[in-house]
């Protein structure tokens, strides 16, 4: 009997992590971070970029956790996300969970340590950022603005920091690449508030798309859409990525659209036709920063 508690509390902690949904964009921003740092100074990738990534997405994972736990009572009102979330389906204790955020907390707070003082700093706002964004005492994600620019920094533009500044700290014209990023991610973020409209209203939330409505904050999301693509195309005529870079995202892009998926990155049915793009956007990016990875460890380690 103990034995099959600890196994459900075990598999209850792993659902409670949500790995699915993050780790396909926390990788790729955190080595678009580190390969931004590293080729123009001329820096060898080393152990440093393995353990920094670990610490992105132990980091992210603490959102998530902290973000059910917290939200359990509310979810349990649900059934979709009652279903979801293993606190409110009982399958592990709010004192497991908390236990289990504080372990997390730990960890990724070492191992950002190991990646250098300022990717410390990073990683101990990012933790921050992941708290309060749930916590309800403070509830960042419970306010107007607030929930948009929490949400934003901490599941993108801080990750790509981190990665870059354990190689080098004078982002310089980066920070346009870590702008586009943050950008999309508010696009992202409006994405879901949006897709969640009506159940968030009925809640009785007042968040940045209830504030503005559905068609002003319809307006917002393509907004910072556009504004990320303006950050990122600066950042290509500064001559921040390889020229060649950009043959193998249009090669990516095309065979990412071999793949038709019937909804968005969250698995629900999309909002409109960018929701319908998110997945396949996402393959492309992960296949395009693999390929620049392989490329600087092949230049690195073999001479070519």
């Amino acid at each position: 009997m103990e034995r099959s508690t600890l196994q459900m509390q075990l598999r209850g902690l792993v659902r409670l992590t949500r790995w699915k949904e993050y780790v396909p964009f926390v990788v790729p921003l955190t080595l678009l971070g580190a390969l931004l740092a590293a080729r123009p100074n001329g820096v060898m990738l080393d152990w440093r970029l393995a353990v920094v990534t670990l610490a992105n997405i132990l980091a992210v994972a603490y959102a998530f956790m902290i973000n059910d736990i917290e939200d359990a009572p509310d979810d349990a009102r649900d059934p979709d996300r009652a279903a979801r979330n293993p606190v409110s389906t009982g399958e592990i204790g709010v004192r497991f969970g908390y236990n289990a955020c504080r372990v997390v907390a730990a960890a990724t707070l070492i191992l950002y340590a190991l990646g250098g003082f300022h990717v410390f700093l990073i990683g101990l706002a990012t933790l921050l950022l992941s708290h309060l964004y749930s916590w309800r005492p403070v509830r960042l994600k419970a306010w107007p603005v607030t929930d948009i620019v929490s949400h934003s920094l901490m599941l993108s533009g801080l990750l790509l920091l981190a990665g870059y500044f354990v190689y080098d700290s004078s982002p310089g014209l980066v920070w346009f690449v870590a702008a586009g990023t943050t950008l999309f991610s508010v696009y992202g973020q409006l994405y879901n508030q949006l897709r969640d409209y009506d159940m968030d209203k009925a809640a009785g939330l007042y968040n940045t798309a209830i504030m503005l409505g559905e068609t002003n904050t319809r307006r917002a999301m393509y907004l910072s859409m556009g504004l990320a693509v303006v950050c990122l195309l600066a950042a290509v005529f500064q001559g921040v990525f390889p020229l060649w870079l950009g043959a193998v995202l249009l090669v990516s892009a095309a065979l990412s659209m071999l793949y038709r998926p019937q909804a968005d990155m969250r698995g629900t049915v999309a909002v409109d036709t960018s929701g319908a793009l998110q997945v396949q956007g996402l393959i492309a990016v992960n296949l395009t920063v693999v390929i620049w990875l392989a490329q600087a460890l092949f230049s690195q380690y073999l001479g070519f």
